[in-house]
């Protein structure tokens, strides 16, 4: 049998909804019992003799540290975003580490997890900056947002009839700082956590130093763009629904089972993948198939070792 060591290299990502259900509170309890749902299936991989690398979305809960930071901002200084983006990486870096342990641990297959806090270079002339659309935080009334858009110089916008919320930027990750520590600790058959709820983003200053800013990088891109500088030959990114969905929510919405990356763009180019909701999975598949990746496998957590079977989800490939 294949150690780790000398495995094929498979990129798994967790959607942030997927550890944050709809209709949840979000506890603790809660976020461990969907990462205990998913290594599952992680660890049937290693099993295998792959190697494997572990990001995560960071949607909901970092949206939780800022509602922290507002309720709390008469008490202790507020946080900026990209510290916000960091602390959440650590946390949900840690839960899954621990329950990766304990479930390799368990079937007699102990090996070493990390997590790596990751930082992302970005572009600080991204167009994104002049035009932040990604919302984050409480809702807050007209007469709020009007008072900390004047005082914070605050992007906010109305959010479905619910209130006014923050909007900032979320730019196109160009590199991975760590890239290469990830590449070492994988060789070694160590599993890495990294580059979780898109990375910490950053912007590389004309003396070479770094400094991070307020946004948050798409996590699904930020996975392709690690997959393909790796070599990955397997990208699994687990969400809330099982498979990809043509007409997704309509009568006639149908499955997709095992397509090829050329019949997902000519998807994409109809339509079908909002920018909301698949459309950024989609877009993460197709670079990373086109940058040399064999195939991409879109599922649940509850699914991901029937996936990869072939039995449920959707399987896309390069051919």
């Amino acid at each position: 049998m294949k150690t780790p060591s000398d495995g094929r290299l498979c990129v798994v990502s967790l959607g942030g909804n997927a550890l944050v259900r709809r209709g949840e509170a979000g506890t603790i309890e809660e976020q461990f019992d969907h990462v205990r749902s998913c290594t599952a299936g992680i660890s049937g991989l290693i099993g295998e003799g792959w190697r494997v690398v572990i990001t995560h979305g960071n949607g909901p809960i970092v949206g939780n540290i800022v509602i922290r930071n507002e309720a709390a901002k008469n008490t202790v200084p507020p946080m900026p975003l990209f510290i916000c983006d960091a602390d959440s990486e650590g946390g949900i870096g840690y839960m899954i580490q621990q329950t990766l342990y304990n479930t390799l641990r368990s079937i007699q297959r102990a090996g070493d997890v990390v997590t790596l806090v990751t930082q992302v270079i970005v572009d600080g002339s991204d167009p994104a900056f002049g035009a932040p659309t990604k919302p984050i935080g409480p809702f807050y009334t007209a007469e709020e947002a009007a008072s900390l858009e004047k005082a914070r110089g605050w992007t906010l916008r109305e959010d479905s009839r619910r209130g006014y919320r923050r909007v900032v930027p979320s730019p196109r990750p160009l590199r991975i700082v760590e890239i290469d520590v990830v590449r070492r600790l994988a060789a070694q058959g160590v599993i890495v956590i990294a580059a979780g709820g898109g990375g910490v983003p950053v912007v590389e200053l004309p003396s070479g130093d770094l400094r991070g800013v307020d946004a948050v990088v798409d996590k699904d891109l930020a996975t392709s763009l690690l997959a393909s500088k790796l070599g990955a030959e397997r990208f699994i990114n687990l969400t809330q629904i099982d498979r990809v969905y043509l007409d997704y929510g309509k009568d006639r919405q149908r499955g997709l089972a095992d397509v090829k990356v050329s019949e997902i763009v000519e998807y994409e180019r109809q339509g079908h993948f909002p920018a909301g909701s698949m459309g950024p999975k989609i877009r993460a598949a197709v670079e990373f198939l086109q940058s040399g990746g064999k195939e991409v496998i879109i599922t649940s957590p509850e699914l991901i070792e029937e996936a990869i079977k072939g039995k449920a989800g959707t399987r896309i490939r390069r051919g």
